[in-house]
């Protein structure tokens, strides 16, 4: 939209507030996660430059229905856990691949993403 004196709306209102920028740039980190591997909250705040902000990772992580189609699933915490309160994500792990150990964690050594 143009406003009459020539300024177009989107110069006034940026189209993405910063809340949606962090977190199109965690999802874009996601996005690049490749089949069989999996990256903790905390690889990816650092990879977006927020290393102190794994827990923010997982927020945003739990709310990506809204941007799109994601791979979460292919997010875990430091030890290799999968989200408390998503059954069905080892599930989809195990289906590519990932390997989990006895104690029901993914195997971070054989498994990690190496970006």
């Amino acid at each position: 939209m143009r406003f009459s004196d020539g300024v177009y709306a989107r110069d006034v209102c940026p189209a993405q507030s910063e809340a949606e920028r962090l977190a199109h740039e965690v999802l874009s980190v996601v996005e690049e996660i490749p089949l069989g591997k999996v990256a903790s909250y905390g690889q990816i705040a650092r990879l977006v430059g927020r290393e102190k902000n794994a827990r923010l990772v997982g927020k945003i992580l739990s709310r990506a229905e809204y941007f799109g189609n994601y791979p979460c699933h292919r997010v875990v915490n430091h030890a290799g856990r999968t989200a408390p309160h998503w059954r069905a994500q080892r599930g989809l792990l195990e289906k590519e691949g990932v390997i989990f150990k006895a104690n029901g964690c993914v195997d971070m050594r054989m498994c990690q993403w190496e970006c």
